[in-house]
Order: structure tokens, then C-alpha cells, then sequence
């Protein structure tokens, strides 16, 4: 694992910092007076030492002998390694092998020079790996930068969940005006057929005609508020007024669902709450649509009150998911249809987080699915 020292900046006209390493005084003392005419300078006699001044600041450049006591500079060169891989490290050798210069390459090392080394061959190795330091460094910032750029924009974006969701709003309008704008053209459809028998007079389909008029009128005005919603979307949050749970959900049945008997309804006869009642029924929408398009043929829903909140649980017999599917469906972009967008779910969460509630999904493939929505109470 690197360790980084703390960085230290070298102000213009500052000299690049030299540690020198090497347990002879004679050599040491020799290389940094050489050295000292372009660069700051320091020393020290023993490995342990010099790693911990490495481990203390940044130096330009650290000139180490090869054969040391206690620990020698090949193993000194890996521990350095570990605390700063960007630092030029040239090795000196005064007796040994190629072998030995070829090791300390390996290790890590980016040069080695015979010791004593030529004076103008170390100042002009030690001008090159200073800059070689610099030009590592540099590069070793810009990545560190862009990746806490890219965390950054991960936050931010995790921040602004709700507002990253308006820009595929017009991906989910066209989701949710699907179904009702169906509705719309069947129960069009039958307004001109019952049209045709009532000029006959007869007050009965009159009557049917009226009320297929009544709901075609309810369906219109559903798809009217969806797109008032998403115009407003990204100026004002929905007005909330007071409704009941109950009624939204059972008009959900009948105007979207053509009176489904596969729709069923238990417990508490009205749930009183504050929100959006259109929002709402997108809500109820999408949940009552997936249930019947995995095959459900029987939906029931439950409203319950729990002190301040209330209970709405939608109980399915359908094809039920497996725990990767269900993950897949509540995060978005996932779908098993043919024609789906994968947003349903999404959408449910994102609108019910508006109201203050929360949805819980529960499911068993082969056995159904139980999606649980809990609401602040009216007070």
C-alpha cells in the first residue's frame, strides 16, 4: 500500500530538494557538495533514516548507494517505492555488478551511476530525473484531480436525484399517457356504436351513452393533467389538497382499468391524506398495470390506518419476480415487456417521495407480488 508524504510546493526560483543516502561520509559528503550548486541538498547515513524523511516531504530526487549496512539499497529502494512512487531514485554502486545495477532497476530504480561517479555525468543525470520527478508528479495530480472531479459529480448527482429524473420526464409522460389515451379511443369507439341505437330512442342505452360520456371526459381530463404536470414540472412543485385514498384509487379502476373485476378493495372506506390527486393516479396506474400484465387475475387492495399513517397494500396473483428482477424493476431502466420503458416503478417511487411516503416491494416468482405504500395521514 503507498503511503503519500505531505506534498511540500517549491516556489519559483526555490532550488529542487536532493536526498543523498550513503553510510561513507567521504562519498556522501562529495556528492552533495557537487550536487549543491543546483539543488537544496540533504543527507543521510542510513536507510531507515532516509525513508523516514521521505515519508516526512517530497524531494526531488534521492541519489542512494547500493551497499549499506543494516539495510542495504535495494531493499530501501522497495520499502521507498511504497511511500512515494513518483520520486526518481538514482542508485550508485562502487564495486558491484551488473547484476546488482540491473536488480536495483528492477526494484524500481530510474538510473544507476558507478561511484564515485563523474561530476558532470551526476549533474546532468540528476537534472534529468529531478525534471523526470516533476513531470510524474504533475501527471500523478491531474489524475488524482479528475477522479475527485468524477466523485464529486457522482455527489452531486446523487444529490439532485429529483431533478436528474425531470430530464427523462417526457420519456415517462408518454409511459403514463399511454393507457388513458386508449381509454379515451375505446370508449369512443362505443359512444358511436350506442350513438347509433339511441336514434332509435331508447332511453336505456341513452343512459349508457351518457355515462361512457361521463368517463371519456374523466380520462380527457386525467391526460390534461398529466401534461399540465410535466409543464410545470420544472418550475413549481404539485399543489397538494386534501382527498381520499380510497376514491382515487377505485376511480384509477374505473376510468383506467374499464371497472376491472380483477380489481378488488378491502379494509378502510375512506384514507384521508394531502397530495396531488393526479399524481396519484399514476401512481395507482402503474402499480395496478404491472400486477395485471404479469398475469394477475386477481388485485387486492387494502387500505389500513396505523396512528398518523395509512396503510395501502396491492396483493397480486401473478408471475411474481426473483430478487435480481426486483432490484432491477425498483432502480429503473429494467423491463421484461416487449414495448416498456423500465420507468414504472421509478416513476412511483419519485412521485410518493413527493407525498412524504415511502413503497415497499415484496415478491416470490411464481407466487405474486405485494407492493406496500404508506402515507402521512390527514390531520
Amino acid at each position: 500500500m503507498q503511503t503519500e508524504p505531505s506534498p511540500t510546493k517549491v516556489a519559483a526560483g526555490e532550488k529542487p530538494v536532493v536526498l543523498v543516502v550513503d553510510d561513507e561520509y567521504g562519498p556522501r559528503e562529495s556528492i552533495a557538495f557537487t550536487l549543491s550548486s543546483e539543488f537544496t541538498v540533504e543527507t543521510a547515513d542510513r536507510a531507515a533514516d532516509a525513508l523516514n524523511r521521505i515519508k516526512a516531504k517530497h524531494f526531488a530526487l534521492v541519489v542512494m548507494d547500493i551497499r549499506m549496512p543494516e539495510m542495504d539499497g535495494i531493499r530501501a529502494l522497495e520499502e521507498l517505492r511504497k511511500i512515494d512512487p513518483y520520486v526518481s531514485v538514482i542508485m550508485l554502486t562502487g564495486y558491484g555488478t551488473l547484476h546488482t545495477a540491473q536488480q536495483a532497476m528492477v526494484t524500481g530504480a530510474n538510473q544507476y551511476l558507478r561511484k564515485p561517479p563523474d561530476i558532470a555525468e551526476l549533474l546532468e543525470a540528476a537534472r534529468k530525473q529531478a525534471a523526470a520527478t516533476a513531470v510524474r508528479r504533475h501527471q500523478a495530480k491531474i489524475n488524482s484531480d479528475a477522479v475527485e472531479m468524477n466523485a464529486a459529480l457522482k455527489r452531486e448527482i446523487d444529490q439532485k436525484e429529483p431533478q436528474v429524473w425531470q430530464a427523462r420526464a417526457s420519456v415517462e409522460l408518454v409511459h403514463d399517457l399511454n393507457n388513458p389515451l386508449t381509454v379515451v379511443i375505446g370508449y369512443a369507439t362505443l359512444m358511436v356504436e350506442e350513438a347509433r341505437a339511441v336514434s332509435q330512442v331508447d332511453s336505456e342505452r341513452g343512459q349508457r351513452l351518457l355515462e361512457y360520456a361521463n368517463l371519456v371526459e374523466k380520462a380527457a381530463e386525467y391526460c390534461h393533467h398529466l401534461s399540465e404536470n410535466w409543464r410545470l414540472a420544472s418550475k413549481q412543485a404539485a399543489e397538494f389538497a386534501l382527498l381520499d385514498l380510497v376514491k382515487t384509487a377505485r376511480e384509477v379502476q374505473s376510468v383506467i382499468f374499464f371497472g376491472s373485476v380483477a380489481i378488488t378493495f378491502s379494509g378502510l372506506q375512506a384514507a384521508p391524506i394531502r397530495g396531488s390527486k393526479f399524481e396519484l393516479m399514476r401512481v395507482f396506474q402503474n402499480v395496478f398495470k404491472n400486477s395485471l400484465e404479469a398475469g394477475a387475475t386477481q388485485l387486492t387492495v387494502a387500505m389500513a390506518r396505523a396512528g398518523d399513517r395509512i396503510e395501502m397494500t396491492v396483493t397480486d396473483n401473478g408471475a411474481g419476480m426473483d430478487p435480481e428482477r426486483m432490484r432491477r424493476a425498483l432502480k429503473g431502466g429494467f423491463t421484461s415487456k416487449e414495448n416498456g420503458t423500465g420507468l414504472g416503478l421509478s416513476i412511483c417511487r419519485h412521485l410518493l417521495g413527493t407525498h412524504g411516503a415511502t413503497m415497499v416491494l415484496e415478491s416470490t416468482a411464481g407466487q405474486g407480488s405485494v407492493v406496500r405504500m404508506v402515507f402521512p395521514a390527514a390531520t
